[in-house]
Formats: structure tokens, C-alpha cells, sequence
């Protein structure tokens, strides 16, 4: 609303202006003298101690009225014009003031003044009036419907009147049908589409129509069509609806159309784009509103065109060529794809270009004839190619540059650095190469905004960017940058305020050793990431406007100095992954400020410290904590969304002060050696708690069926404890659970069919506990469409898997409309997390090896229902799951031949039949797999040959083993030969295979240098566990793993929430 008003101050004052100069004829005749009076006696109602008189100071006995400020006269010396318009004129119009027995008066302009008391009425004396504005006057109450009876009226402004009540339109215009020129904005109508365009259908004469902000509503009718005359139609921030109606590109005098800000809908007629006479057009901010733009007319009018925010779309097309004097185009977030028309070039009088956001491609073209430009922003397409020093030639008026989030490569031209009027410089998460070279006297001289981050920029640090001394923002983070930077280099940039170098091959020296710290710059964000620091820079001490701070993933070692808790304006600090082992002491006035404190990844050992009040954020996870937490640990949090000290050596029990942080969103403290029952209280907390993970400890108990009605979690881990009992019903009202893991428990009874009401669920792990029975869900309202992860392995549930327990997981089908480049992982972003989030992980059995997926993307599809007593035949609905990656059905009682719809399966990865009751051959159609990389139907009844193909036959002979049937490659029994002759026993007994004993020996010699070597020697451990990874890796190419060290488990990454 403030820009609103400030909007049409402008305008209005313009109008204002424009009519007062350009109509109002001054008369060097005298006026008469009861024409004076009456304007002193309307001065004199007006205090001038208390405010200006405006125009009117000059107003006196003496003088011609007719020459006053602000008044004209006719030949007769009779006030047919005042104009007080912007004089801040304070004060009340009464109804009997003298301004209404001016009789002669046809023009009335009382704009922009502050008569912030009750509309009068008596306007309607003033029966010749054909200009009245009260625009921005400052009245209060009801519009008098007086108003109506000046059937003169030309020109009626009443925008933005702070009245009480919605005006009744049609009373208003009624009789006012000499209108050319209405201006009602912010003023509140509140009428429907039928309404109000039946009220001004009679105004055919009517050529402005301005009503933006008046809260009209509804389709636009077609009584509309009748004011075939009107040139300026401006409805825009109002909430109509429907379609934008065709009759409007069949007013002939059309040149400003102005619908932006609205709900319209449909398709927009295409016409539209075609009207001849145009000079603006905005349809911006009408978000479902869509359509396509065909062409444009020869010597089109038009001069600005706004469609941001709408799903208009397609390709542009080559006559955009046509609009030669258009100086504004804004087509920002709608759905333009194809290449930018090398037509564009022919736009000479181009000042504004914004096409940011759409899904344009191909290379950008030249500019150079746009001789006007000022601000070009191409940012957020799919652009590619090079952009040449002479696209840029003869743009010495532009001003800011923005192309960053496209493809584009190759390097960047110097020139472009050196437009003579460049502030702004955009070109980050592209693709550019080579180094920056020397800029050494070729850039702006204005230049202060630089982003080149997340490119492929590589070469020595460019230290010519240390002669632009106006530049207050610098970003090259995700580079190949190489080089030793000394801090103090900084020290000529006086206006630089953001400094963002992480992640490139940068060595930053922070020494500042008889260097004044007052001399640096002022920072508000500093960002030096992965910068090879050795220590805190010491200027930062007196770095009184510091905000954010990022010093993650250098070489840090010792202790958190004190001095950085004293940072008054600090709010966000990140020292993650470092080699920091404790706080400096003493401890104390840590700042409230202080909003966001990531101490992940490092080596601090001892109790918690003292907590930051009024922290949003705080991760002191992988760390080596060791203390039980404080009883009033949730008292010090109470702001906080995100709580993490997972991965550390806290024991003792979960205090309950936790419960009380009312903001808390995420909250782990998983990995620990907690113990003792889960407080009841953390299943009943806020409504934007979102995720829970309290796994990897040694929690007991049973999980309280306490959770509420209006339960919002999306993530609940609590695996790896000693929890007892059974699932509780009250789980079932978190319907937005999408990740939920109670694995390695001791919970009972039978499968949770409750939990199939829960729609949103993508993870579901119940392996390794006590569940028996058979799965029978038929009864309940079965609705897991979006699981992708199935594991109840290592229980005790048997019987048969129906179809109609399985028919319902969509998420194992192929979905054809999935892009797959616009594929993502599990995660929680909460508004207030923003742009940090919780990154979900799991553990899977696939390929043999029990993993840790550091990320669980959309499209990884598994079941494991492995070691039960499942019996029967493999349900014919798993053919229907080709998106499926992983299957375990191994260690149950499945009987029947492998079905042959396992060949259909061509995204399948991993499949592990073993240890059932399967007979007959393995289909040949197995050999079809392209992505099949693991397969074990050991242990079964298999007879026949083992399907030749380059993928069954890379199998271990492990994988067919205990197949009485089987024969062929890779077994050793060959298809269709008698098999081998038997031997004596007592020959075997007294015969010594000297291969074999001497196979043995080598392999425990060999077995035992390895192992010494891994013991004793650190370098070739380090080699040796930097392979297994190497091969890990190499099993399971397409999924973010990552193996621990000393174990056979995964474990997880280091997460940047």
C-alpha cells in the first residue's frame, strides 16, 4: 500500500501540474471585488501559525486576485480557476465555507494537501465545474453524493480519499456522462464485475479510466464494451477474475492498458498483443493467466510491456522486431522457452530488458545497437555459448548486468568489466572458464556489485580487482581461483562491505601484525570458507557491523576466542569443520544477536557450553561432547528452530526443558549414549515441528501414544534403541510423515496398518524388531502412493503378500512426466530454516552390503522384506514396478518358478532371492537388464542353465551356489555331462592335495601382511580404506554413499543443513 501512495502522489502531482499549466488562463483584467473577498475569507479559515498557506500566502487586499498564485479569471474578473494544489494545506473545509459561493468557478484543484476532516458537501453549488480533483486531499467520511449533480464535469479525481464505507458507484456517475477523464484509485468500491461496468456503461464519452486499487471484483462484463472511446484503462491491484475479455483489442484509441495485480485467468486473446495504437501494456502479477504471444504488428506503438509472474509463454516470436520504440520489456518468471529472436538487435531504443527466470536457450544476443540500455537481467534460463567483447560495444549507458544461473562458457571479456557506467555485474553459476586476466586500468570506475561465484574460473587470485575502490560487493565463492591472498590487500577497499572467496584453492593469509585493525573495511558478511586459515584474523576484533561470519572447512586448530562472542551485531557464525577443541575462557556475554552458530565438525570435547539466548540455529553435531545435557537446556533455547548434537558422547537422560522451545523444528540427538524413557512431551510439541531424530542411542521404554491431532512431523527416526511395545495408533495423525525409521527395536505385535492413512509416506523401516503375523491391510484405507522405500526385514511376519497391500505404491511405477533433471532429495525446509535444511539419510540393504544413503533421492525405489517367514508365489503386481532399483526378498519361504516380469524391471540394480524355496529356471529375460549389477538366488531349488549374458555370467559363483539343478558358467558343473566320477574315501583319506595346502599357506601369508600393514603402517591404511571407498562407490555409482571407515556400515557426510 506505502508504494502505492507513493505512486500516485507522483502521478497525480504530474496530472495536477499538467492541468493547472496547461488549461488555467491567466486575465490581467481585474477581478471583482466580492470575487476577492471570497477568496481572503476562504484563506482566513485556515490557521497559518499552525501550517502553510501554500499558494495562498500571497493573497491580499492590495493586489488583483486575478493575478494570485494559483488563480485565473475570466474576462469579466470573475475566479473560473484556483489551483492549491500541493500546499500542505492543513485544515477544514466546512460546508458553508465561501469556496462554494464562488459560482463561476469551472476548474477546482485541491490536490495533495491535508484537509484530514469530514468531506464537505457544497460542491454541488459549483454548478459549473467541469475539472475537479480531490486527489490525495486528505478528506475523511462519506463522498458526498451531491457530486452527481455537476453534470459539467469533464474531469473527476478522487483518488486515494480515506473514506469510510464502499462508494456507490453507479449514484456517483449516474448523471455525469460528459466524463472523459475518471480517476478513482484507492478509492473503495468493492463491486462485482457486473456492477461497476453497468454503472459506467453510460459514459461513452469516457477516455481515462483509471480505478486501480479499488477493490473491484469478478469477470469484467461486457457492458465495458460500450466505452468504445476509452484510450487509458488502468484496473490494475484490484482481485478481478475470468478471462481478459476480447473487446478491448477492439477499442480503436486503445494506448495503456493496465491489468496487473489481479486473479484473471484463462487464456489471453492474442489479439491483444496486435492493437495497433498500444503504448502500454501490464498484465504482470496475473499468475494463472495464460497464453502466447503470435506476433506483433508492423510499426507497432508499443513502448512498455510487463508480463512478470503469468504463465504466458512459448516462443517469442521474430516480429518482436516490429516494436521500434519500445523502451521497457519485463517478462520475468513466466514460461518462455526457445531462443531469444536475433531480432531483438533491431530494439534501438531499448532501455529496460528483464527476462529473468524462463527457460530461454541459445546464445544472448547483441545488444550493442541498444545504444539507451541500462539494465539488462537474462538471469535464470538455460542460455549457452560464448558472449563476445563486441556485444558489448557502445553501451556506455548501462548499468547493471545480470546473466547469472545459464550455461554460458568460455571466458569473460574484459571489456565487459570496462562499460563506463556499469555498477553491477552478475555472472555467477554459469560455466566460465580461464582466468580473469588484468584489468588493470579497463573497468568502471562506478563499478561496486561483482558475483562471480560457482563458475569454473580458475588461474592466479585477480588482483587487479583491488583497484576498483568503490566496490562494495564481491563474490568469486566456487571457483578454481588459486594463490596467496594476504588479508591486508583488502585494506584499499574502503566501501567493501560483502566478501564471499569460499570454496576455490585459495591460501588466505590472516597475519596482520602492526596493522592497524581499524584500517580494513567495514564488513557486514564475510565468507572465507575453505580459505586454508590457520587462525582467526585478528582485525576482525574490531569489526563493530560484522553480521555473518563463515570461517568452515579451513585448518583452525586450538580455542574459540572470547572476543568473538562480543561481536554485537553478529548473527550468524559458522566455524564448522575445523580443528577447534574448546572455548576460550571466560565464557561469557555471548551475543544476543546472535541467531545462527554451526560448530559442527569439530573436536570439542567437555560439557555443553553456555547458549546463545535468541539462536535460531544451532548444530553441535560430530563433535566429542561428553556430559550429560542440562536439566534447563530447553530454557535457554527458546527461540531456537533447529537443535542438533547428534554424533557426539552425550549420556544421561533427554531432559523435558526441551519440550518447552515452542519455535522448535528440527531437533537431533541421534548418535549418542542417551538413555532412559522418550518424554511423552516431545510427540505433543508445536505445530511446525517437522523432524525428530533420536536414534543411535539407548533410549528404552515404549513410544507414547501421545502424538497430537495436529502433529505436523515429516521425519521421525528413533532406530537403533532398546524401544519396547507397540506402534501407537495416535502416530497415524502426523499426516505429513514422509520418512519414518524404528528400526533395531524390540517393538511387537503386528504389522501398523493404521500407518497406511498416512498419505505422504515415502520411508517406511521396521527391520530388526518383533512384529509377527501376517500383513493384511485390506481393510483399512490403504494410501502409501508415494513409497519408495519399503523395509520390514529380520521379523517374524508371515503368510502372503496380497495385491491389494502392494497395488497402491505409485512410486514403484514409472512416472513419464518426471523430468529427471528436476529430481531432488528428502529433506525439511522450514521458512525459517531458510536457505539452511535438514538433509535426511537412511540406511539400506542393497548389493549385498548394508549402506547409508547420505541423501535419499525421489526416484530410489527399494523393498526389503528379507529374513521372515513370507511364503507363496512372488505377487505378479512387483512386474508393475519399473522404477523399482532394489529387491530383497531373500530368507523366506517364496515358492514357484522366478517370474519373468523381473526382465520388464529395467531400472532394477539389485535383486536378492536366496535362502527361499524357488524352483524351475531363471528366466532368460534377466538378461535384459541393463543396470543389473548384483543378483543371488542361492539357496534355492533351480535346475537348468544359467542364461548366458555379460551380466549373469560377471556374477560370483556365490550367487547360485546350493542349486542342486543349476549348471553353466559361473558354476563349475557344465550343462548336458555325466557328472564326476566319485572317489574312495579312503583314497581322499590318505591322498594330500599339496595344491591346496599350498593355496592355503600363500593365502594366510599374504591375509597376514595385509593385516600387519593395516595395523602399523598409517600411510597404507589410509591407501587401503581410500579404495574400499573408491569400491563402494563403484557398486552404487548413481546414489550419494559414503563407507565408514572401521566398519562395514556406511556412514553418513558431513551435512550442511
Amino acid at each position: 500500500m506505502r508504494t502505492f501512495l507513493v505512486s500516485w502522489f507522483l502521478f497525480n502531482s504530474y496530472i495536477a501540474v499538467f492541468f493547472s499549466i496547461g488549461n488555467l488562463v491567466l486575465v490581467s483584467g481585474q477581478c471583482q471585488s466580492d470575487q476577492r473577498q471570497l477568496l481572503l475569507e476562504f484563506k482566513s479559515s485556515f490557521n497559518t501559525t499552525f501550517t502553510s498557506p501554500g499558494k495562498m500566502m500571497k493573497w491580499n487586499q492590495t493586489s488583483d486576485c486575478c493575478s494570485w498564485d494559483g488563480v485565473s479569471c475570466d474576462a469579466g474578473g470573475h475566479v473560473i480557476g484556483l489551483d492549491l494544489s500541493n500546499g500542505i494545506i492543513l485544515g477544514a473545509i466546512d460546508n458553508s465555507s465561501s469556496l462554494f459561493r464562488l459560482q463561476h468557478l469551472q476548474r477546482l484543484n485541491l490536490a495533495f494537501n491535508l484537509f484530514i476532516y469530514a468531506f464537505p458537501t457544497g460542491f454541488e453549488k459549483l454548478e459549473n465545474l467541469s475539472y475537479l480533483n480531490l486527489s490525495n486531499a486528505g478528506f475523511t467520511g462519506q463522498i458526498p453524493v451531491e457530486i452527481s449533480r455537476l453534470t459539467s464535469l469533464v474531469t473527476l479525481d478522487l483518488s486515494v480519499i480515506l473514506f469510510q464505507g464502499s462508494l456507490e458507484l453507479e449514484m456517483l456517475v449516474q448523471n455525469l456522462t460528459r466524463l472523459r477523464f475518471l480517476y478513482l484509485d484507492g478509492v473503495n468500491i468493492s463491486a462485482t464485475g457486473n456492477k461497476w461496468c453497468r454503472a459506467l456503461s453510460p459514459l461513452t464519452e469516457l477516455q481515462v479510466l483509471s480505478m486501480s486499487h479499488c477493490c473491484l471484483s469478478g469477470p469484467m462484463d461486457s457492458f465495458l464494451s460500450k466505452l468504445r472511446s476509452l484510450s487509458v484503462i488502468r484496473l490494475d491491484q484490484n482481485n478481478l477474475s475470468g478471462l481478459v475479455p476480447p473487446f478491448l483489442a477492439e477499442f480503436p484509441n486503445l494506448t495503456s492498458l493496465h491489468l496487473n495485480d489481479n486473479d484473471l485467468s484463462g487464456r489471453l486473446p492474442e489479439e491483444i498483443f496486435q492493437i495497433p495504437t498500444l503504448q502500454a501494456l501490464d498484465l504482470s502479477n496475473n499468475r494463472v493467466l495464460e497464453g502466447s504471444i503470435k506476433k506483433f504488428p508492423l510499426n507497432a506503438s508499443l513502448q512498455t510491456l510487463r508480463l512478470t509472474h503469468t504463465h504466458i509463454g512459448g516462443q517469442i516470436p521474430e516480429s518482436i522486431g516490429n516494436l521500434g520504440q519500445l523502451t521497457s520489456i519485463e517478462l520475468a518468471f513466466c514460461n518462455f522457452s526457445g531462443p531469444i529472436p536475433k531480432t531483438v538487435e533491431k530494439l534501438s531504443q531499448l532501455v529496460y530488458l528483464n527476462f529473468l527466470s524462463n527457460s530461454f536457450s541459445g546464445p544472448i544476443p547483441n545488444f550493442s545497437s541498444s545504444r539507451n540500455l541500462t539494465e539488462l537481467n537474462l538471469a535464470g534460463n538455460q542460455l549457452n555459448g560464448t558472449i563476445h567483447s563486441t556485444d558489448w560495444s557502445g553501451l556506455s549507458k548501462l548499468v547493471s548486468v545480470d546473466l547469472q544461473t545459464n550455461k554460458l562458457s568460455g571466458t569473460i571479456p574484459p571489456t565487459l568489466f570496462g562499460l563506463p557506467s556499469l555498477q553491477e555485474l552478475v555472472l555467477s553459476e554459469n560455466q566460465f572458464d580461464g582466468s580473469i586476466g588484468d584489468l588493470h586500468g579497463k573497468a568502471s570506475l562506478l563499478l561496486r556489485y561483482v558475483d562471480l561465484r560457482s563458475n569454473k574460473l580458475q588461474g592466479q587470485f585477480p588482483v587487479s580487482l583491488f583497484e576498483f575502490h568503490g566496490l562494495e560487493y564481491l563474490s568469486l565463492s566456487s571457483n578454481n581461483f588459486s594463490g596467496l591472498i594476504p588479508m591486508t590487500a583488502f585494506q584499499n577497499l574502503r566501501n567493501l562491505s560483502y566478501l564471499d572467496l569460499s570454496y576455490n584453492r585459495l591460501s588466505i593469509d590472516a597475519t596482520t601484525t602492526n596493522i592497524s585493525s581499524l584500517s580494513f573495511p567495514t564488513f557486514n558478511i564475510l565468507m572465507l570458507g575453505s580459505c586454508n586459515l590457520t587462525e582467526f584474523p585478528g582485525f576482525l576484533k574490531n569489526q563493530t557491523s560484522l553480521n555473518y561470519l563463515d570461517l568452515s572447512k579451513n585448518q583452525i586448530h586450538g580455542g574459540i576466542p572470547n572476543w568473538i562472542w562480543k561481536a554485537k551485531s553478529l548473527s550468524y557464525l559458522n566455524l564448522s569443520q575445523n580443528f577447534l577443541v574448546e572455548f576460550e575462557r571466560p565464557l561469557k556475554n555471548i551475543t544476543s544477536t546472535l541467531g545462527f552458530l554451526d560448530l559442527h565438525g569439530n573436536q570439542l570435547h567437555g560439557k555443553i557450553p553456555i547458549l546463545p539466548l535468541h539462536a535460531i540455529y544451532l548444530d553441535y553435531s560430530n563433535n566429542n561432547f561428553n556430559s550429560v545435557l542440562p536439566a534447563h537446556v530447553g530454557d535457554f533455547l527458546q527461540s531456537a528452530n533447529f537443535f542438533s548434537i547428534s554424533n557426539n558422547n552425550f549420556h544421561g537422560s533427554i531432559p523435558r526443558s526441551i519440550c518447552n522451545i515452542s519455535a522448535l523444528k528440527v531437533l537431533d540427538l541421534s548418535n549418542n549414549s542417551l538413555r532412559g524413557p522418550i518424554p511423552q512431551c516431545l510427540f505433543q510439541m508445536n505445530v511446525s515441528f517437522g523432524v525428530l531424530n533420536l536414534g543411535r542411542n539407548n533410549l528404552s521404554g515404549i513410544i507414547s501414544d501421545t502424538f497430537s491431532e495436529s502433529c505436523q512431523l515429516k521425519t521421525l527416526h528413533l532406530n537403533q534403541n532398546r524401544l519396547e511395545g507397540k506402534v501407537p495408533k495416535s502416530l497415524a495423525n502426523c499426516k505429513m510423515l514422509e520418512v519414518l525409521d524404528i528400526g533395531n527395536n524390540l517393538i511387537n505385535g503386528s504389522f501398523p496398518c493404521h500407518l497406511t492413512n498416512i498419505a505422504m509416506l515415502r520411508v517406511l523401516v521396521l527391520r530388526s524388531n518383533n512384529f509377527s503375523g501376517h500383513i493384511d491391510c485390506s481393510g483399512d484405507n490403504i494410501g502409501w502412493k508415494m513409497l519408495q522405500i519399503f523395509d520390514i526385514a529380520s521379523n517374524n511376519f508371515s503368510g502372503k503378500l496380497h495385491l491389494t497391500f502392494l497395488g497402491t505404491w505409485d512410486a514403484m511405477q514409472p512416472n513419464p512426466d518426471k523430468n529427471q533433471s528436476e529430481l531432488k532429495d528428502l529433506r525439511f525446509e522450514g521458512e525459517a530454516l531458510d536457505p539452511f535444511y535438514y538433509q535426511d539419510a537412511i540406511i539400506v540393504t542393497i548389493k549385498g552390503l548394508e549402506l547409508e544413503l547420505v541423501k535419499i533421492l525421489t526416484i530410489f525405489t527399494t523393498i526389503d522384506i528379507s529374513c521372515n517367514n513370507f511364503e507363496g508365489l512372488i505377487p505378479e503386481v512387483i512386474g508393475t514396478f519399473k522404477a523399482l532399483y532394489g529387491l530383497n526378498f531373500s530368507h523366506n519361504a517364496f515358492s514357484g518358478p522366478i517370474p519373468v516380469f523381473f526382465g520388464n524391471l529395467r531400472q532394477l540394480e539389485s535383486v536378492d532371492l536366496s535362502s527361499n524355496s524357488l524352483h524351475g529356471e531363471i528366466p532368460s529375460q534377466l538378461a535384459n537388464l541393463n543396470f543389473f549389477s548384483f543378483l543371488n538366488v542361492s539357496n534355492n531349488k533351480l535346475v537348468g542353465p544359467i542364461p548366458t549374458s555379460t551380466q549373469l555370467q560377471s556374477f560370483s559363483e556365490a550367487s547360485f551356489e546350493n542349486n542342486a539343478g543349476l549348471c553353466g558358467p559361473p558354476l563349475k558343473a557344465t550343462c548336458g555331462l555325466p557328472p564326476a566320477k566319485t572317489h574312495n574315501p579312503s583314497d581322499a583319506r590318505s591322498t594330500i592335495n599339496w595344491n591346496y595346502i599350498s593355496a592355503e599357506t600363500g593365502f594366510c601369508f599374504g591375509f597376514g601382511i595385509s593385516v600387519t600393514l593395516l595395523i602399523f603402517w598409517k600411510r597404507w591404511r589410509k591407501w587401503y580404506f581410500e579404495r574400499m571407498d573408491r569400491a563402494l562407490s563403484g557398486l552404487f555409482p548413481c546414489f550419494p554413499l559414503e563407507t565408514r571407515k572401521h566398519g562395514r556400515r556406511a556412514n553418513w557426510n558431513q551435512r550442511r543443513h
